[in-house]
């Protein structure tokens, strides 16, 4: 396949994608700004191995996984610190009650420490099976059903609070 058919098919499928890659993201992060950091390192890396990723079919399944790697890396790095600010955060541009309810749920996904956070974003955002959420994270399968459980009850311990 020539150059340029590549490339206007890897455009062609970040246009489509870009705006639910960066969902994702945020919903792993919880920061627009940083899930937009998130979105680039990763299609910058499918970018280069896009002529081996599209033959497979699985550019989806590659980008999710450089996100969950890339925000894994992010938490990693000694300088990740979190900064009181007098900025009021970005908020939502959808309007009426599923952005309300949109809203509640992206909030108390971050009271999940990190790995619920991620096991229940995969396992539920994005539907993955036990096994595919245990293979992109580099965990076992236990590990993932007992980090899932305990964020789905902690999830749903934040959401009652938030209630009252």
């Amino acid at each position: 396949m020539r150059r340029s058919v590549r490339e206007a098919e890897f455009v062609t499928f970040v246009a489509a994608r870009r705006v639910h890659f960066r969902r994702i993201a945020y919903a792993l992060c919880g920061d627009w700004n940083q899930a937009e950091d998130l979105v680039q390192v990763a299609l910058v890396k499918l970018y280069v191995a896009w002529p081996r990723v599209c033959r497979d079919g699985r550019e989806e399944a590659y980008v999710r996984q450089i996100l969950v790697r890339a925000n894994i890396d992010e938490h990693r790095r000694p300088w990740h610190r979190e900064r009181p600010t007098d900025d009021v955060p970005d908020r939502s541009s959808y309007d009426g009650a599923d952005a309300e309810v949109r809203d509640a749920l992206v909030r108390a996904l971050q009271e999940l420490p990190l790995m619920q956070r991620r096991t229940v974003v995969m396992r539920h955002w994005l539907g993955l099976s036990v096994e595919e959420t245990a293979g992109e994270l580099g965990i076992a399968p236990g590990t993932v059903k007992t980090h899932c459980s305990r964020g789905l009850e902690r999830l749903q311990s934040v959401l009652m609070t938030e209630e009252h």
